[in-house]
């Protein structure tokens, strides 16, 4: 793995990370913390998406939107378990 594509995972990380953060709880969680969210969020999406019959594609715009989903399950997923 290049540069360039720690660079580019690091950027959708931050991006997924900062929407999910928007969509869930309506705020961010600092750079790391979206970075952090967004690379795990991609790691979940890749395990359920695929299951369930889901795919964007390819390209960064999927990259953030596959990330994104899985970031907000992820904080969602916190929320309840936070809540019990």
């Amino acid at each position: 793995m290049g540069i360039e594509s720690i660079i580019i995972l690091l950027v959708i990380g931050a991006v997924a990370g900062w929407l999910a953060g928007q969509i869930v709880s309506g705020f961010g969680f600092g750079l790391i913390g979206n970075i952090v969210v967004g690379i795990v969020g991609a790691f979940i999406a890749t395990l359920i998406l695929p299951r369930i019959g889901l795919g964007f594609g390819g390209g960064i715009l999927a990259s953030i939107i596959h990330a994104t989903i899985g970031a907000v399950i992820l904080l969602v997923l916190l929320k309840v378990i936070k809540r019990a």
